[in-house]
């Protein structure tokens, strides 16, 4: 079997995405109509990640502003103009996929943030993945009152957290 690989994401996909998502993020469903809106808002920051003749994972990200965490499961209805941070939604790999993709998207979305002008990633770590992020550059964010309240909708262990890019 070929090493597995990203890709930009097509509508067509949604479907195969939405079957990820269930299956890793069974306790912070999201609807197929919002993941069709982040990959319609703004195409160039989703991928799925193809193995054999399928797909076993997707990423998706796009501009947004720091600490003002998107709630799950809800709209963004157009993405802001002065947005200061390529903010990373969701990146969902089946178990039998892992092993260094995220670490590939990361760095795909990287140079997609660089290109924009956009110099800091932003992400809102869940199920304990914080131990991951960190090692691919993040830091986690000691949340005031109102950015606790953002991120009620991911789950207690919820942890936003931020990368400063290198130009």
């Amino acid at each position: 079997m070929s090493k597995p690989r990203w890709r930009r994401a097509h509508a067509a996909d949604l479907a195969a995405i939405s079957a990820v998502a269930v299956r890793i993020h069974p306790d912070l469903p999201e609807r197929p109509e919002v993941l069709a809106e982040k990959m319609r808002l703004f195409p160039e920051g989703c991928r799925v990640l193809v193995a054999g003749h399928g797909i076993a994972g997707y990423g998706l990200a796009h501009p947004w502003m720091q600490h003002r965490v998107p709630p799950l499961d809800d709209f963004l209805e157009r993405l802001p103009d002065a947005a200061d941070c390529l903010y990373i939604h969701d990146v969902a790999v089946l178990p039998d996929a892992r092993g260094g993709v995220a670490r590939a998207y990361v760095a795909e979305i990287e140079q997609l943030a660089l290109t924009s002008g956009i110099a800091t990633l932003a992400l809102v770590s869940v199920y304990g993945t914080r131990a991951l992020w960190e090692r691919l550059g993040f830091h986690p964010v000691a949340p005031d009152a109102a950015l606790r309240d953002r991120l009620s909708s991911y789950g207690a262990s919820a942890t936003y957290m931020l990368r400063e890019l290198a130009e």
